[in-house]
């Protein structure tokens, strides 16, 4: 089978290719490389078709050619840059979602990155379920859920089978330090370089935290389903909890300051997996710490 990536060559994408290779998949990756890095994929080169383009291209059939399924996880993912350039969020994540679709309609599935931090905005219970409100209350969070409301008219329309997967906050090997929404990768990387940890607010602000090899096997499950899933772990972790357990997992005692709380970011998240449970048999498997002492070993 002939399974497209978009985003590829970026921090999650990069862990899908590779397991959809073991899996025997034959793997096309589309990336644009504007956050995605080609070293990413340096121990699969050779084993895949890469095409440096950009999902918003008005002709991509050359890529699309023979691929049954499509994984679309290219996005602009900054809360930060959507908020200071909601036009550019919006074209990237709506409009390059529905240029995509428009453009793989032959293709049996399509599996949709989305973001369950964003899409539900602040919360009105938790842990919060797939039926509760989508209500963003970030450019971010409202290009991701039109890209949903997008993928769904095209299974309605045109009989693509889908799944829209709700991603917690992911982190993993991999995750680019520089960017703004890996805050387990930009702590490790300024803690490895002597540097304070930055906390934005007091500190008590929550995330639902899961490990890049769950997300990834969540993803795979939901080739064999149908519909709308909350991938993360159900446990709220708050940002002056997750600096304790970095501090412990490195035995260090890291430099914290405090910044200004910026606007476009929910207090608290953590999501119900029960459904991706029942439905796909998924269940996250490694614990916090645990990931966390991976992702230090692997920066040496």
């Amino acid at each position: 089978m002939v399974a497209l990536v978009t985003g590829g060559a970026g921090f999650i994408g990069s862990h899908l290719v590779e397991a959809l290779l073991d899996r025997g998949y034959s793997v096309v990756v589309l990336d644009n490389l504007s956050t995605g890095r080609r070293e990413n994929l340096a121990g699969v080169d050779g084993r895949i078709a890469f095409h440096r383009e950009s999902i918003l291209a008005e002709d991509l059939k050359h890529v699309l050619r023979d691929v049954e399924v499509v994984f679309h996880l290219a996005a602009q993912v900054n809360v930060r840059r959507s908020v200071e350039e909601p036009a550019y969020d919006l074209k990237v994540n709506a409009l390059g979602t529905l240029n995509l679709l428009e453009q793989a309609r032959d293709a049996e599935r399509f599996i949709y990155a989305s973001s369950g931090g964003a899409v539900y905005g602040e919360p009105r219970y938790l842990p919060v379920d797939e039926e509760h409100p989508t209500e963003p209350i970030s450019p971010y969070g409202a290009s991701k859920l039109a890209g949903e409301k997008y993928v769904q008219l095209y299974g309605y329309n045109y009989g693509i089978r889908y799944a829209i997967l709700r991603y917690a906050n992911v982190y993993g090997e991999r995750q680019d330090a520089r960017g703004e929404a890996g805050v387990i990768a930009i702590f490790l990387e300024r803690l490895r370089r002597g540097e304070p940890l930055l906390v934005f607010g007091t500190g008590e602000q929550t995330r639902d935290y899961v490990y890049v090899s769950d997300v990834v096997g969540a993803t795979l499950l939901a080739l064999e389903r149908e519909g709308v899933f909350n991938i993360g772990t159900g446990i709220e972790t708050s940002v002056n909890q997750l600096v304790e357990i970095i501090s412990e997992v490195t035995g260090t005692t890291p430099e914290v300051r405090h910044l200004p709380p910026r606007s476009g970011e929910v207090h608290r998240i953590c999501l119900s997996t029960s459904r991706a449970e029942e439905e796909l048999g998924f269940r996250a498997r490694v614990r916090l710490r645990e990931g966390i002492a991976r992702v230090w070993r692997s920066l040496g």
